[in-house]
């Protein structure tokens, strides 16, 4: 077998212990279960009984597919849906999986009872992606051998295993793909609420003493999105450091979030910048993404996937068919 392909796939393989980006490394913030998962109240419901019924069942759980904007926990539901089963765990991402004899490779060496968690899986060139129609569907690898008029296929059985795809398109995933995903759950922005939970939790988890007001005032202007939530809290941790801060207060969140460009919505300097470039600029819209990212020497894609979701989900752009408009609501806010 082609070593090169399990090399590829052994160095992106992360155990969900370590799959995390925290301030110490025995330091864990990912939940480990549903009732450590605040947020999300309706795919955990769903998601609590899809694993229930196929233990009660004795079978596999289905192919799931998690879809959302980046930070809400994709990687994290299926680290919990693998413990509550007691499956093991393996982690790679579209990117990496570049020709079928990866993908081929990936497969042959999966144990039974596994799921293996695909992250970016819009990504998969449209090769790799023909080959998981068999293995999901009737977990079989149709491999071909030889060309010509001596090709023959051989079919490799596989042991039950389960797929978890994660993806910010899910519009970019092929057709035939995504429907054998008998699971398909949309992860939505966090109410501040559920960002006040699982801000107190992170901060116990980091032994720091964050104020109930402090920690929901910060829930408002992180984005909805976890991952950014504990990206502020340990950069105001570090001005609280710094400042001998023994309890972290409304006023050292003010004070922290200000040095970082971070405004009364959870707006940071690029944000900013994407509405001033279209009221300036554009008078407000329509205007081609194209000639936003040009304007802001950035990348489409990123501001496609990490910047313009969440100024579309408050309403500051308007997403039309000639383009991206300004809103009354994003003028507001620049001029407030």
């Amino acid at each position: 077998m082609d070593t090169s392909v399990h090399t590829k796939f052994d160095n992106s393989i992360v155990l969900p212990e370590l799959a995390n980006d925290t301030i110490e490394p025995h330091l864990n913030l990912r939940p480990k279960n549903f009732d450590e998962y605040p947020g999300q109240e309706r795919v955990c419901e769903n998601l609590k009984v899809y694993t229930q019924a196929a233990k009660l069942r004795g079978k596999m759980l289905d192919h799931c597919l998690f879809h959302g904007p980046p930070g809400l926990g994709k990687t994290t539901l299926a680290g919990i849906v693998a413990e509550t089963m007691g499956y093991q765990i393996k982690v790679t991402s579209g990117p990496v999986i570049e020709r079928a004899a990866d993908l081929m490779g990936i497969l042959a060496s999966i144990e039974s009872k596994t799921i293996l968690f695909i992250d970016e899986i819009h990504r998969l060139p449209s090769n790799v992606e023909e080959i998981l129609y068999s293995a999901m569907e009737d977990m079989r690898l149709d491999i071909l051998i030889g060309q010509g008029p001596t090709a023959r296929t051989v079919k490799f059985d596989l042991p039950p295993f389960c797929i978890i795809g994660a993806t910010t398109k899910a519009g970019a995933i092929s057709a035939p793909l995504r429907d054998r995903f008998g699971i398909q759950e949309h992860l939505d922005f966090y109410s501040p609420e559920s960002l006040t939970k699982i801000l107190m939790r992170s901060a116990k988890i980091m032994n720091a003493q964050l104020e109930n007001e402090a920690a929901f005032l910060l829930s408002t202007r992180c984005r909805g999105t976890p991952r950014i939530a504990n990206q502020l809290l340990k950069r105001i941790l570090d001005f609280a450091l710094v400042s001998n801060k023994i309890s972290i207060d409304c006023d050292v969140v003010n004070l922290a979030l200000k040095r970082l460009g971070v405004d009364s919505e959870g707006l940071c300097i690029m944000d900013r910048d994407f509405l001033k470039i279209m009221k300036d600029r554009y008078q407000g819209g329509p205007v081609g993404l194209d000639a936003i990212a040009a304007a802001l020497n950035e990348e489409k894609s990123t501001l496609e996937d990490v910047y313009e979701p969440y100024l579309v989900y408050r309403g500051f752009v308007l997403r039309t068919a000639r383009g991206r408009m300004l809103s009354d609501l994003g003028k507001n806010h620049l001029d407030n």
